[in-house]
């Protein structure tokens, strides 16, 4: 009977939601279910292949939110990566890219995961050399991971059925073809299935070193405080663009009026997550210092903090991280060449450009946006300038770069590298001369061949770790870091933007947002905005502080992925994915061409594009399900 009991039940639920192929959820060698939950080492690997279909966020192929938006941009050769077509538009109803669905494209099939739990969750307790204790903890885990999929699924598709088990093999037909359910019923059931963890999961791992990425309460805590953020969020509370969008049987999918009593829900979820995160020791990260950094200024040491919160390995702010491979990510975001000898080098390649909007996000060293500083000369930022004694932490001093990349904030230095720009690390820890970037075509780190180099001018620092090293030819030694699904200035900034939406500006929103500030070296929002801003009185009103948040977050979290869903879920994605991507004029060897901007692409984002489609051959298989607005 290999196979048979599990490919059958996994099949039923996979033709409910329009899969047509067979499911093999069973883990590689072993025969059956009971053979599976026979003894703990089979069921311990049984469990594995749950987590297993946690998406590759680390990968720059399968992680929408990294190229998916318009945070990232690659040069035209580069047409066949699945996630950067969503960003210039190219998703489909006949083949959807990254399809979460059914599976394909770059995308995991998570229906196939949510099956493999719930035949987990019903097999757990007939494992014979097992405690109960130890029992409940994997079925808690589970079922957070189950609630997790279930989550992945509606912030992508928006409604979507419900799994709560799977279908018995006697179901009719018409009992397997299920409908999707109102978003609303979706939040509830993900928010009940973490709940009903939490009493069963561990405050803390037993075995740090062999465990990293399993399931804890802290984790479950936060990410279901995240999950009610995004139901409280305009997308998904009082939207009414989907007034009309109902099953063929007349249920309404989505309720278009405005609930406070959501955002009272964030705001209860966050607080206790973010009191238990602190009660277990996570907090924000801070660049250790050691004996080869020891002697660096307060502005590096900034710039590394910056980078370290995503790259230093399972720090202290990391509440839930993935072992996702992130060493060929880094291969295609750090530059080519760093230095005249490794011009010739065949790696790293340096593909991944940052668009000139994104860079246009951080603020002037005085905390605030760079068309709002009153002593920041916003209409010659493009102006060119050389660079001084003061500057050389940051830019080469006697090199000249544009207006644009002077007196900006810390994170701008620790995010972004930029033609004449300081890049510290990569096996030069000479702060008094240490590597800088040159990028125009003739120099070590221009344009050497299509799709070799930033076709913007500016990379994502932030992604790659500062030990990292290119040494030889052929050679790249990067640290391999997890990708950081959840960390503690995460649930701050949510926490901040769910007390601003419920009360409007408090002591308490300003104290979480200068939280974020102050590790970024920058004044509190109050002080920077009365003294640098055109618009001083900003943060007082409950839409000007909403401005203010959402940009805090957009530099704090930018290239971690969440900005292709914030601007989803603020519903702000129109205004800024229809502008146009633009950058440098990289082909050219001079510093006054150089500096032209130029338009590599004219993005456009339409209404459909909030969620992704159901696959035209799903809904034929199952004639109850609905294809979503627009598709």
């Amino acid at each position: 009977m290999k196979y048979l009991k599990t490919t059958i039940i996994a099949c039923i639920i996979a033709v409910s939601v329009g899969c047509n192929k067979w499911i093999d959820v069973v883990p590689d060698n072993v025969a059956s279910l009971e053979y599976a939950f026979r003894m703990r080492s089979t069921a311990e690997r049984y469990m594995a292949g749950c987590y297993s279909y946690i998406p590759n966020f680390g990968s720059m192929y399968y992680n929408p939110g990294l190229y998916g938006a318009d945070e990232f941009w690659l040069s035209s050769d580069k047409a066949t990566w699945t996630n950067w077509n969503i960003a210039r538009g190219q998703q489909s109803v006949s083949s959807p890219l990254i399809n979460y669905w059914t599976g394909g494209s770059g995308g995991t099939d998570l229906w196939e995961a949510i099956s493999e739990c719930n035949i987990f969750l019903e097999h757990i307790g007939i494992v014979p050399d097992m405690d109960n204790y130890e029992k409940r903890q994997w079925a808690a885990e589970v079922k957070f991971l189950k609630a997790y999929y279930h989550f992945l699924l509606l912030r992508s598709y928006g409604p979507i059925p419900i799994m709560r088990e799977n279908i018995p093999i006697s179901a009719s037909g018409e009992e397997v073809r299920v409908f999707r359910r109102p978003v609303d019923e979706v939040f509830e059931y993900i928010v009940e299935l973490i709940t009903e963890a939490e009493e069963d999961l561990p405050l803390q791992l037993m075995n740090e070193n062999s465990e990293y990425g399993r399931i804890t309460l802290p984790i479950a805590l936060g990410y279901k405080a995240k999950i009610l953020t995004y139901a409280a969020s305009p997308l998904f509370n009082g939207n009414s663009t989907y007034a009309n969008f109902a099953n063929h049987d007349g249920t309404v999918l989505f309720n278009i009026e405005y609930s406070e009593e959501k955002w009272k829900q964030a705001v209860d979820a966050l607080e206790q997550a973010i009191m238990v995160a602190h009660l277990q020791g996570y907090q924000l990260y801070e660049f250790p210092l050691n004996q080869q950094t020891q002697n660096i200024p307060d502005s590096l040491h900034l710039g590394l903090t910056n980078r370290g919160t995503v790259t230093d390995q399972w720090n202290r702010e990391i509440i839930w991280g993935h072992n996702s491979s992130t060493t060929q990510l880094q291969t295609w975001i750090q530059p080519k060449a760093l230095s005249e000898e490794q011009r010739v080098y065949s790696t790293p390649n340096g593909s991944t450009g940052v668009p000139l909007k994104i860079a246009s996000l951080f603020y002037t060293e005085n905390g605030v946006p760079i068309d709002e500083d009153r002593t920041w000369d916003y209409n010659n930022r493009y102006g060119l300038k050389v660079a001084e004694f003061e500057d050389r932490y940051y830019i080469k001093q006697g090199e000249t770069t544009v207006a644009f990349n002077f007196d900006r904030e810390p994170r701008f230095y620790g995010s972004l590298g930029f033609d004449r720009g300081i890049w510290y690390g990569q096996g030069n820890f000479n702060q008094e001369e240490p590597y800088w970037l040159r990028l125009m075509i003739g120099e070590f780190g221009g344009k050497q061949q299509a799709g070799w180099h930033s076709v913007t001018g500016y990379y994502a620092k932030k992604l790659v770790h500062y030990t990292n090293s290119n040494s030889a030819n052929s050679t790249y030694n990067a640290v391999n870091y997890p990708w950081v699904i959840l960390r503690l200035g995460d649930l701050y900034l949510l926490y901040a933007e769910a007390l601003n939406e419920l009360n409007g500006p408090t002591a308490e929103v300003y104290d979480y947002l200068d939280r974020i500030r102050s590790k970024a070296g920058l004044l509190g929002v109050l002080d920077a905005w009365q003294g640098f801003s055109r618009i001083p009185d900003k943060p007082q009103t409950k839409e000007g502080l909403r401005e203010i948040i959402q940009r805090e977050r957009a530099i704090d979290m930018a290239f971690e992925g969440e900005r292709f869903w914030d601007l989803r879920r603020w519903r702000t994605a129109p205004d800024e994915l229809n502008q146009p991507i633009t950058g440098w004029d990289v082909d050219q060897n001079n510093t006054i061409g150089f500096y032209r901007e130029r338009v590599l692409f004219d993005q456009q984002f339409r209404v459909k594009d909030y969620f992704w489609p159901i696959q035209q051959q799903d809904l034929i298989v199952n004639k109850n399900l609905v294809q979503n607005p627009g598709w």
